[in-house]
């Protein structure tokens, strides 16, 4: 499964139809009959504006949408205890952890980007970002001092953390028990991604965006 990771943000598609053999000339963007679907997942809202789609194929397209991106949030959330991630993550256990597809490719590239960065990018940093305040955790009384500093940094680290596929099926494994991975910096573009997969899928072309980054199918040369 090929993925790209975009920033994370809002949630936002929009959808072009045109034909290369229609002589008649794109109606003009405000005046073509769109309608709006929206809803709420991983803490912000979607929105997919969807033109020439009658009300019941709207609405079903509506509720395939926010069950695909339900699913992505029980992924991947730190928010949600009984996520598929964060049971990785409450897990002592160093044994191999069995996952989803997705989940292994999603580790898989975040391991990939992280190495290639030095770091730059660390999956594992869900011990500081927490002990900072910015997980799903309440803010610091105070700041934390360099003790706890360190402490939250010796549980971390890409080489503690590794995907395994072995006999048609995946799992992760973890060397330190207190490894706690954050998937927060890929979480919502993954879900971006998805969403054009389910777009594609449902025969519109898409243009999905997550906080201005956006991905999508480039139009055949005719549409340009």
């Amino acid at each position: 499964m090929e993925i790209t990771f975009l920033r994370a943000g809002f949630l936002a598609t929009l959808l072009m139809l045109s034909a290369c053999d229609d002589p008649t000339p794109p109606a003009k963007a405000d005046t073509a009959a769109a309608t709006v679907l929206e809803g709420k997942t991983m803490g912000t809202f979607w929105r997919v504006s969807v033109i020439d789609l009658s009300a019941d194929r709207a609405e079903e397209l509506r509720g395939k949408i926010q069950s695909q991106l339900d699913g992505d949030d029980q992924l991947m959330s730190t928010y949600k205890n009984d996520s598929a991630l964060m049971r990785f993550n409450q897990s002592q256990s160093t044994s191999p952890w069995p996952v989803s597809e997705a989940m292994a490719d999603i580790v898989t590239e975040s391991l990939r980007v992280g190495y290639k960065t030095n770091g730059a990018m660390d999956i594992t940093v869900g011990p500081l970002v927490n002990l900072w305040g910015f997980g799903p955790n309440k803010q610091p009384v105070k700041t934390p001092d360099q003790a706890q500093i360190d402490d939250a940094r010796a549980q971390t680290g890409l080489q503690h953390l590794t995907v395994i596929n072995q006999a048609g099926k995946q799992y992760l494994e973890k060397d330190i028990p207190d490894l706690y991975v954050d998937l927060s910096t890929v979480g919502e573009g993954y879900a971006a991604d998805h969403l054009a997969r389910l777009m594609a899928e449902e025969g519109i072309p898409p243009l999905s965006g997550v906080g201005g980054w956006r991905a999508g199918q480039p139009r055949h040369e005719c549409q340009r």
